[in-house]
């Protein structure tokens, strides 16, 4: 009983001991998700509306303006994969892994066309460990991105292998913040840049209810100088917003998604402490109620020996 009584002392101890770390991580994970969210929504209404003119842009011009309208039969794509740099964070991780695995399996359906990675934060890589897939590259990815420069040279690669017919097609795998407590996956066509596919992969497994019918828009663009001029300055820096914003949701994602399983983790101990508390006074009280028989027994066997 004692040496029962010893254990559950130990192991008390430690599970204060963890949940006095968790609980730390969740303080920490709180302040860098306020910082994370702040900076996202300071800019998802401009990335959103940005976004819904060029893909505007893109139905009502020639797209033999620009490298980036123009589409052409699908044999290579390029998946974005953007998750975190750590774990315990819950499934965050498994969650976009899972999701852009899924969408390229649906890819590889029919003609086949070959699926290359560029993976952004370090547990992307188990889109190759576990799902054996193809990664051409790897960005170094903050633990929360502040400036639009940090995604500069990712940015440059998907936009320049695009425009150089390396890939035929560019995709986003990241994780939209909905609120602290729900994250989704989304899959988005980033290039070519085009109205209708953007809003049919909008979701992993979803299509938008409200784009099924749009009201007519009779808005016409006017060009100065001349189409190409503009479109050369404006496009890649509309690609580079969506990158950028797709990274500062996942960085919101990811610090919710880790408050809230520290959080749980912090509880569970609680939880888990109260119930070996409860063993441990059993296991003491069944001690003494032992110490006590054996003295009585000792105590009867003595006097009937008298």
């Amino acid at each position: 009983m004692a040496q029962a009584s010893r254990e559950i002392k130990r192991r008390i101890r430690s599970i204060k001991s963890t949940g006095k770390i968790t609980k730390a991580m969740e303080m920490v994970s709180a302040v860098k998700m306020r910082k994370a969210v702040d900076h996202m929504l300071a800019s998802r209404s401009y990335a959103n509306l940005a976004w819904e003119i060029v893909s505007d842009l893109s139905k009502r011009t020639n797209r033999a303006h620009h490298d980036l309208l123009r589409e052409r039969p699908v044999k290579k794509i390029a998946v974005v994969l953007i998750a975190s740099n750590r774990g315990l964070c819950g499934s965050f991780n498994t969650q976009i892994v899972a999701s852009a695995y899924k969408y390229a399996l649906e890819q590889s359906s029919g003609e086949k066309p070959r699926i290359e990675f560029i993976l952004l934060g370090k547990k992307s890589k188990d889109i190759v460990w576990k799902y054996k897939q193809e990664a051409v590259a790897e960005f170094e990815k903050p633990d929360v991105t502040l400036k639009v420069e940090e995604i500069y040279a990712l940015s440059k690669m998907v936009i320049d292998g695009y425009r150089e017919k390396k890939y035929d097609r560019v995709i986003l795998a990241y994780t939209d913040y909905i609120s602290s407590l729900k994250q989704t996956a989304r899959i988005k066509q980033l290039l070519p840049i085009t109205k209708e596919r953007d809003v049919a992969l909008g979701a992993v497994g979803e299509t938008d209810s409200k784009s099924t019918e749009t009201p007519e828009d009779l808005r016409e663009y006017l060009f100065e100088p001349n189409a190409e001029s503009v479109l050369e300055k404006t496009l890649p820096r509309l690609i580079e917003t969506q990158i950028y914003q797709a990274v500062l949701e996942s960085d919101a994602s990811e610090h919710s998604a880790r408050m809230v399983a520290m959080k749980n983790a912090t509880e569970a101990a609680h939880d888990l402490i109260g119930d070996l508390t409860l063993a441990y006074n059993q296991a003491r009280q069944a001690g003494i109620t032992q110490e006590i028989a054996e003295i009585s027994g000792t105590k009867a066997a003595m006097s009937s020996a008298d």
